[in-house]
């Protein structure tokens, strides 16, 4: 794991703010494994954290290196030991350096599927943000602290992301090892008191990633997501945080450029989904 003393200053540096831009969104799953429910397995050649969520984002694979010879029994066996576990989803991700067309062979002859625009690598320059936007009218962002608030947190943000709710308790289960804890701030947003919008901060590689950003439906389009993004990018830079970094979906990357975004490529991985695998 990168160390998050080494802040990153300099949002021209290209080639920088790529590299920890993937960082952080390592690191956001490795500080997971801290949890007793997640498997996390740090390997030569593999490196991967896998919990009962049927969610490709909670469940990742690093090719972080290939042996010399059976790379197929080496995705063979992950794959058949990630089935014994009942993984339903899970993201690969294939470290540059490695021969692309020689892993992308066996990955797709085991049923995975590469996808090249999986989200936008994004980033903002916090020196140059504005501090001065208002909050919507009515709505409060508060610190996840214990478990009702996490609790919380939880529901809104499976029903903004479509998680079924029989997950709500695995969820927590593993987040509640992680959420409340260093690197990790975890917003709730209330809109007249009602829980309503989620977004979480993980200070990590230099610099500060926005994760887990999401509504209720009938509070969407209202400024609310933005205000959940920009809250914890401005508590972050009162620690000292120069640059902030997310991955953006289609759906999010409009409002993200509105903010100040920038792009910085493509997170490309391979998806799993053992249930389409099966058939």
């Amino acid at each position: 794991m990168t160390s998050m003393e080494n802040i990153l200053t300099d949002f021209t540096d290209t080639a920088s703010v790529k590299v920890s831009i993937k960082e952080n969104w390592k690191n956001y799953h490795y500080f997971l494994g801290r949890a007793p429910s997640v498997e996390l397995s740090i390997g030569r050649y593999l490196t991967w954290l896998v919990t009962n969520m049927p969610d490709h984002f909670m469940n990742l694979v690093i090719c972080t290196e290939m042996p010399q010879e059976g790379i197929e029994t080496l995705v063979k066996e992950a794959l058949d030991h990630f089935k014994s576990l009942n993984i339903k989803k899970l993201s690969w991700l294939a470290e540059a350096g490695i021969p692309a067309q020689e892993i992308k062979k066996h990955l797709l002859a085991n049923g995975l599927t590469f996808r090249e625009s999986y989200a936008a690598e994004m980033a903002i320059d916090l020196t140059a943000m504005s501090a001065d936007r208002p909050l919507p009218d009515g709505l409060e962002i508060r610190l996840v602290e214990d478990d009702t608030s996490l609790r919380q947190w939880i529901h809104v943000a499976s029903v903004g992301f479509g998680v079924p709710v029989e997950m709500e308790e695995i969820w927590f289960e593993f987040f509640n090892y992680a959420a409340c804890r260093t690197p990790f701030q975890t917003y709730l947003g209330l809109l007249d008191g009602k829980p309503v919008a989620t977004s979480q901060l993980c200070n990590s590689a230099g610099v500060a990633g926005i994760y887990n950003v999401t509504c209720l439906p009938e509070a969407r389009k209202r400024g609310i997501g933005s205000a959940l993004v920009l809250s914890p990018l401005l508590a972050a830079r009162k620690t000292g945080m120069k640059i902030g970094v997310l991955q953006s979906s289609s759906m999010g990357y409009n409002a993200y450029r509105r903010l100040g975004f920038q792009d910085f490529g493509q997170l490309s991985v391979y998806l799993w989904n053992q249930n389409e695998v099966s058939r």
